[in-house]
């Protein structure tokens, strides 16, 4: 600074956040909107998860036990759109809401008020959907693609079907809104010396998560609005070629939708893994050059959805599907290659990490499976292809959220979760997901179709079907020991303190909870680690 010239004022003090019942209708801080969205997500999540216990009872043996043929038709579409509607997406963007301001040393999100309104679209669209089980004919029960025409109001009349439409609109919509307040506070709103190439690896992943939402969430809002209007006389999707326009349009969605379940919580890992390797992040530019990589090719090949229809390029999608092994290679090298050397603490966020590591692999190899045509011909429609989602999503980017919640938990409240239940928790859902996932790649290769409500005995798909259904019960095992978790945090928890883990990056910089305006002195910011680096400065 130059002699003569005044110091730049000081930042104004925050207002005080509204608190209370009004606090957690209008409170525009980031963190309040960010736990806000996180608790409804997982009340989604429970709520899904119910209804694929059901699913599993009834696919135990043959027969229908359960529930009626259009009663398992709601459950599987109802429990597929909630989980990627409803929980996986706006956790990851939750995740992004709550962190990115304070990893990139921001007082507050870029436009706060609409970041609100985007919370309000999600969980109003959400119980719109969820309002169809009161309607005469039930709820949606079109899959969550809703493929014409099966979702016409021929093969799908009612309007629970109405309901799910609006609702899956409202709700991406509020998607919408709320990844472009992330992305606008990345670019704009970063602390003195925090370059793009300064990043968090976590903020990294929501680059190229809330670029992908930008740009390819309108397809599925043009989907929607096109698909109700078809349903009241529009007859948009009645001509030849409807059905695969609507395909197209709904899967240039559907396949960065996935990706969008799954980079922010490979941000989680590589943050959790440097921290408890005690290592910096190992290959950060290849990293970051491999995640953009993976984003733009993401936006290339929704078209593997649709090999068995005759058309799409076939060869062309397989290209760019099979394609996206080379980023993802990348970025298995850095996660792994900064656990190489380094000194491996195997706490309970760690744990979740390295799980996510191993069972993503699963899906991520079966996903080169189903990216070639001649394979996926046998694949497709049958529980090969339910198989490698949900090692894509469940035993993989559920893990990878886990990994965060018990990593961020003392940020977020102040408490820390406990090291017991917590390691309950992540033994009883890697042996559950596992038994009831992988034995679906052995009846899907047997024949099983996906999207079945019986079977018949001489099948031979009853003791595959058993095992799953007692996988998915440890599945809920597993998740009571995480509810007891956070319960029992706020009860006998001694408080964590600003930074239990020892970590590297902005966020534990502030106290745990951050206060409002999050930060009263930033420190230094010369790299993506910058307590780190204050720690090797003292030593």
């Amino acid at each position: 600074m130059s002699a003569g010239t005044a110091p730049p004022p000081p930042a104004p003090a925050p207002a005080p956040a509204p608190r209370g019942l009004v606090g957690a209708l209008v409170g525009t801080d980031h963190k309040s909107v960010a736990a806000r969205t996180f608790v409804v997500a997982f009340l989604f999540f429970a709520a899904g998860g119910v209804l694929a216990l059901l699913m599993r009872l009834e696919l135990a043996q043959p027969g229908m036990q359960i529930t009626s043929r259009d009663g398992y038709d709601q459950y599987f579409s109802m429990h597929g759109s909630t989980m990627i509607y409803l929980f996986v997406t706006p956790a990851a963007i939750a995740l992004g809401t709550y962190l990115v301001p304070l990893q990139v040393g921001a007082r507050e999100i870029a436009w706060p008020r609409l970041n609100l309104l985007g919370f309000w679209l999600y969980a109003g669209g959400g119980i719109v959907m969820w309002l169809g089980f009161l309607s005469r004919n039930g709820a949606g029960k079109a899959a969550w693609v809703a493929t014409d025409p099966l979702s016409n109001t021929v093969w799908t009349p009612g309007s629970g079907m109405d309901l799910w439409c609006a609702g899956v609109l409202v709700a991406t919509v509020g998607h919408i809104v709320m990844a472009a307040c992330i992305l606008a506070t990345i670019a704009g709103r970063r602390a003195p010396g925090m370059t793009m190439l300064r990043l968090p690896p976590f903020t990294w992943t929501m680059v190229a998560t809330t670029l992908m939402v930008l740009t390819a969430f309108p397809a599925v809002v043009l989907a929607m609005a096109f698909l109700l209007a078809d349903r009241h006389g529009a007859s948009i999707f009645h001509g030849p070629g409807g059905p695969e326009a609507y395909q197209h349009l709904f899967w240039f969605y559907g396949h960065p939708v996935v990706y969008v379940m799954f980079f922010p919580f490979v941000g989680a890992v590589a943050e959790v893994i440097a921290t408890f390797s005690r290592r910096r992040f190992f290959g950060y530019p290849i990293f970051v050059v491999s995640i953009l990589t993976f984003a733009a090719l993401s936006m290339a090949v929704w078209g593997h959805h649709m090999f068995t229809t005759g058309q799409t390029a076939n060869r062309y999608f397989s290209l760019t599907s099979t394609a996206l092994a080379v980023p993802a290679g990348l970025e298995y090298l850095a996660l792994v290659g900064t656990m190489v050397g380094g000194t491996i603490a195997l706490r309970t966020p760690m744990l979740f990490a390295i799980g996510f590591l191993v069972q993503f692999l699963v899906g991520g190899l079966s996903g080169i499976w189903v990216a070639s045509p001649p394979l996926d011909y046998q694949a497709h429609d049958s529980y090969i292809v339910v198989a490698h989602f949900h090692y894509t999503l469940m035993a993989g980017s559920v893990f990878g959220l886990f990994a965060g919640v018990y990593y961020w938990f003392p940020k977020v409240t102040g408490r820390l979760l406990g090291e017991r239940l917590g390691k309950a928790h992540f033994w009883l859902l890697a042996l559950g997901t596992n038994l009831t996932f992988f034995p679906m790649f052995f009846v899907g290769q047997d024949g099983m179709p996906r999207r079945i409500a019986d079977y018949r005995p001489a099948d031979g798909w009853q003791t595959l079907n058993s095992i799953e259904t007692v996988g998915s019960w440890i599945i809920a095992l597993g998740l009571l020991a995480f509810a007891l978790n956070v319960a029992l945090a706020f009860v006998r928890r001694p408080d964590a303190g600003p930074d239990p883990w020892g970590a590297q990056t902005l966020e534990w910089a502030t106290s745990s909870p951050p206060p409002p305006g999050n930060f009263g002195v930033l420190p230094p910011v010369r790299s993506a680690q910058p307590l780190l680096d204050a720690r090797e400065a003292a030593a």
